[in-house]
């Protein structure tokens, strides 16, 4: 699909995507033989749920049907987020990834990877992580001007002091108490 195309589809789905609460991320359209695939990648603050993702999918389906922006053919609609490893490159996208680590590759041609703590239309603030575990995590003010490409990690070991703080004491546990009340009405 021609970069014309490519543009008379975003704008008839930008729109959409801001009623919904949503912003259109990303938008691919491929080709291989007759079918098409048109690929929507949406996020929000907070992130999007299925139920979000369902409703703007059926409004982009009935959109696309009602125009003539993909022509005559059938096609494939597909619509989810952007992703655990998503790209930082708007600065609502590093506010999204506050608490998050990246990896990022400076256009000095260095590499961090890094903590972000803040974030705002400028840069972030980072903490960057000493290098295989030598030294200590240092803050660092990065312009967004100074990053080449970023992209969030998957961290599978991250131990989260709030999540860990907020986690219910399961060794006073009442359920089996509560359990063996139930139905009992006193009666015999």
């Amino acid at each position: 699909m021609s970069t014309t195309h490519i543009d008379r589809l975003r704008a008839l789905l930008e729109p959409l995507a801001a009623r919904a609460g949503l912003d259109l991320e990303d938008l691919k359209v491929t080709q291989t033989g007759s079918r098409r695939q048109v690929q929507i990648d949406v996020d929000a603050d907070g992130g999007v749920d299925l139920d979000a993702i369902a409703e703007f999918s059926r409004a982009v389906g009935e959109a696309l049907d009602e125009s003539d922006v993909m022509g005559a053919g059938a096609y494939v609609l597909e619509v989810g987020s952007p992703g655990a490893e998503r790209p930082l490159i708007e600065p609502r996208h590093w506010r999204r990834a506050e608490g998050r680590l990246a990896k990022i590759q400076l256009v000095d041609g260095g590499e961090i990877v890094a903590r972000v703590l803040e974030a705002d239309e400028d840069g972030a603030l980072v903490e960057v992580q000493p290098v295989k575990g030598r030294g200590r995590a240092k803050e660092r003010r990065l312009e967004y001007v100074e990053v080449a490409k970023a992209r969030v990690q998957v961290e599978f070991n991250r131990k989260d002091d709030e999540l860990l703080d907020a986690a219910p004491d399961f060794a006073d546990d009442d359920a089996s108490d509560d359990a063996s009340d139930e139905g009992d009405d006193g009666a015999e």
